[in-house]
């Protein structure tokens, strides 16, 4: 038994060594990567943002009066025309307010009239004493005089007064008939009704705009659709009105609907999140709304849908490319820098605090294949597509660049030692 232990140990440690000295065989052969030769592509540069789709126009409708709701005669989903009838609530009380109205404003008539009646007088009895005193001193003292201009000139305060309470009376009177009028509540444009939250019985409330139980109905035009997405503000830049877009929608997983985009917004979108972000005290991002019109919209399209546009911003055709995740940063002797540096700026393009990094200590390039060595080749890019970097300068064509592994770029050298699996050798791809 001791024997057994003994060569079963000696085989394990035989095995062990032989592992490790193959290890060290394959680190003396260089790091393991993979290559692509440089070469030209057609590319296509595209901002991903997801959104809702919308209806170009629609409508919501909120009641201008409360009351219940005693006719309703639609259906969600339901066509409707221009003028025709939504709702109507109950009007007994506000046809009582017409009535009320109405009586104000024959009282205030009727007083009008008094008064009129009553400075006719006054005026024609001041008239009688100015008479009076012109003939004869004797027949009507100066003071019967005075008196009697006095009430004429008040008479006339009255008569004005009572005009006046005229117009105000009628005021009322066509501020209850427009209360009444708004009883009824008729489409004010052709669509279909695509939200219904009111039922006949129901009790509507007047609508303000921080209510959202106070909307009664939607009436929208789906013939004109709109993806409406959330771009970033580092995006939004590089996006114009009349770019295509390719819109995909969940609810229609086969299908890609192309687009333009029509507007893009100079505010950005203020939400729940951001003020949540703010009262904490972290960085909030910053979005903008970038509205894209479907150009052929199917009749299933529905409001709300959830989509994601793929909006493109430019175009390149026949451009010199190499991979995204062979771009790198390094100094000028192709050395790696600071460990948060070489991180942050590997294997994609380097923004905000890295890219400030970039002008003061690093430069952009990739690695260049030279036997079994490497190189550090600068290198300025252009647009990028989905897996590869317009080379603006610092390469011709033609060259093997390390395409792969991102811990292998991620630690490479210039002048370091590499070795390509046979299933890695590099080849000329296409795509964008």
């Amino acid at each position: 038994m001791r024997t057994r232990t003994i060569v079963i140990g000696g085989v394990l440690a035989a095995a062990a060594g032989g592992a490790v000295f193959a290890r060290t065989a394959l680190a003396d052969k260089g790091t393991e990567v993979r290559t692509e030769v440089v070469a030209k592509r057609d590319l296509t540069s595209t901002v991903t943002a997801s959104g809702t789709i919308d209806p170009k126009r629609k409508v919501d409708i909120s009641a201008d009066i409360s009351g219940r709701v005693i006719e309703l005669p639609v259906e969600e989903g339901q066509w409707v025309n221009r003028g025709d009838l939504l709702l109507r609530i109950d009007p007994t009380q506000y046809q009582a307010a017409v009535r009320r109205a109405q009586a104000a404003v024959a009282q205030a008539q009727a007083r009008a009239s008094q008064a009129r009646a009553s400075l006719i007088q006054a005026q024609n009895a001041a008239r009688r004493a100015r008479q009076l005193a012109g003939s004869s001193e004797q027949l009507i003292s100066t003071a019967d005089v005075e008196q009697a201009e006095t009430q004429a000139a008040v008479a006339q305060a009255e008569q004005e007064a009572a005009r006046f309470g005229v117009a105000q009376a009628q005021a009322g009177l066509s501020e209850a008939q427009e209360a009444l009028r708004k009883t009824t509540i008729v489409a004010p444009m052709s669509g279909r009704i695509t939200r219904l939250n009111i039922e006949e019985g129901e009790t509507a409330i007047v609508g303000t705009m921080n209510n959202p139980g106070s909307l009664l109905l939607t009436i929208a035009d789906l013939s004109v659709m709109e993806a409406r997405v959330k771009v970033d503000e580092t995006e939004v830049p590089g996006i114009t009105v009349g770019d295509s877009a390719r819109v995909r929608i969940d609810a229609f997983p086969d299908r890609v609907f192309a687009g333009t985009v029509t507007r893009i917004a100079n505010s950005s979108l203020q939400g729940a999140t951001a003020a949540a972000a703010s009262a904490t005290g972290q960085q909030q991002s910053v979005d903008f709304e970038v509205v894209i019109t479907l150009a052929e919209p199917p009749e299933q399209l529905r409001p709300d849908l959830s989509a994601t546009a793929d909006i493109v911003t430019d175009t390149r055709k026949g451009a010199l490319t190499v991979p995204i995740i062979a771009l790198t940063v390094r100094d000028a002797a192709g050395k790696k820098l600071g460990a948060g540096d070489a991180e942050e700026g590997d294997g994609a393009p380097a923004s905000g605090a890295a890219a400030r990094r970039l002008d003061e200590e690093g430069t952009e390039g990739v690695f260049v294949m030279h036997g079994d060595t490497v190189a550090f080749v600068p290198v300025q890019v252009g647009i990028a597509g989905e897996r590869y970097f317009e080379v603006r300068s610092g390469l011709r064509g033609g060259e093997t660049v390390v395409a792969g592994t991102y811990q292998a770029i991620r630690e490479l050298e210039s002048g370091a030692k590499v070795r390509i699996p046979e299933a890695g050798k590099g080849k000329a791809g296409g795509g964008s």
